[in-house]
């Protein structure tokens, strides 16, 4: 998988990105890709609900068509929404144009000016493209990857990924989709009693 935390080097090739807000103060952002779906997505959100916090869900928009009232149970929570694309396409193996229209197909149903690619994978080209057709995008990326997805790692292990590897103005990354599920229902309780304990509050993008 790649590295829990995200190289220096890395975000300096793409500055423009988001990867990690103010270290200052003591919030932290925890970040949710690939829902809405049954089952996980309802978990995540009485996770959240039971600390009393906010996260950002970034929303396939294939998703979103097949569970709506999942999405509004998401959004009448008070969580942030973001745009994943349609169909969570991979952004070095896509053509620009194709690209670019998945993505507005996701931003019909979700209007968010969040954006994050999926897999973390995107060309400079199609980010021209996204703010040409969306100039107040802010395409979000990360500082604290769970690996939640990786079913050769531990739950355990994920969890001391996450919790060493976070510091003020994080983003972190889970996955509301049954691929993560066995490592998310571990984890997420676990980390979220650790960051309160910690006097860490819940931010959204």
């Amino acid at each position: 998988m790649p590295p829990v935390k995200t190289p220096w080097i890395v975000k300096q090739l793409y500055r423009k990105l988001l990867w990690n807000k103010p270290r200052s103060g003591n919030r932290i952002f925890v970040t949710f890709d690939d829902g809405p779906i049954p089952i996980v997505t309802p978990f995540v959100l009485n996770i959240l609900k039971k600390h009393d916090a906010k996260a950002t869900f970034f929303c396939i928009g294939d998703n979103v068509n097949k569970h709506p009232g999942i999405f509004e149970q998401v959004k009448d929570a008070g969580h942030a929404i973001g745009n994943h694309t349609y169909n969570h396409l991979k952004g070095w193996i896509t053509d620009d144009q194709a690209y670019l229209d998945n993505f507005l197909k996701c931003d019909e149903i979700v209007h968010s000016n969040l954006f994050r690619p999926p897999y973390g994978r995107i060309k400079r080209s199609q980010i021209r493209l996204l703010r040409k057709a969306k100039p107040d995008l802010q395409i979000v990326m990360w500082d604290v990857l769970s690996g939640d997805y990786d079913p050769s790692l531990s739950p355990e292990a994920c969890l001391q990924n996450v919790l060493k590897h976070t510091q003020p103005g994080s983003i972190i990354v889970f996955h509301d989709s049954l691929k993560a599920f066995d490592r998310l229902e571990y984890v997420l309780p676990k980390a979220m009693e650790a960051w309160v304990r910690l006097g860490y509050e819940f931010g959204v993008l």
